[in-house]
């Protein structure tokens, strides 16, 4: 199936977003060729991080970073596919932590951090 023949029921949903990625690791044959080992992963999410930053210092246009943004995004949803965790309910637990926390400035910036004194 080619992206023009995908189907997007619905474009904010969190389940084709996952899919169309469960869909893209199964194309390629993800697990089997080893583009689901975690530190490979994390390499490849260090990349695009860096692609990120590039953006930003280098003042590219925001449909630049908006594309290494989405790529770093495909990459964290692939990784909750490839260790086999529900990546909204850990978005939602973590949510829950940090409304609980404290901010604070750090030079001259806010942090919302588990600040040990």
């Amino acid at each position: 199936m080619t992206v023009a023949q995908e189907v997007v029921v619905n474009p904010d949903s969190y389940q084709d977003m996952l899919a169309a990625v469960q869909a893209f690791h199964d194309k390629h044959r993800f697990r089997e060729c080893g583009g689901e080992e975690l530190v490979y992963r994390v390499a490849l999410m260090t990349e695009e991080l860096g692609e990120i930053s590039a953006c930003v210092t280098k003042g590219k246009s925001r449909e630049a970073l908006a594309e290494e943004v989405a790529d770093l995004f495909i990459l964290v949803l692939g990784t909750a596919i490839s260790s086999g965790f529900d990546l909204r309910q850990a978005f939602w637990d973590k949510m829950h932590k940090l409304q609980s926390r404290q901010g604070r400035m750090v030079n001259g910036r806010v942090r919302v951090s588990e600040f040990r004194d």
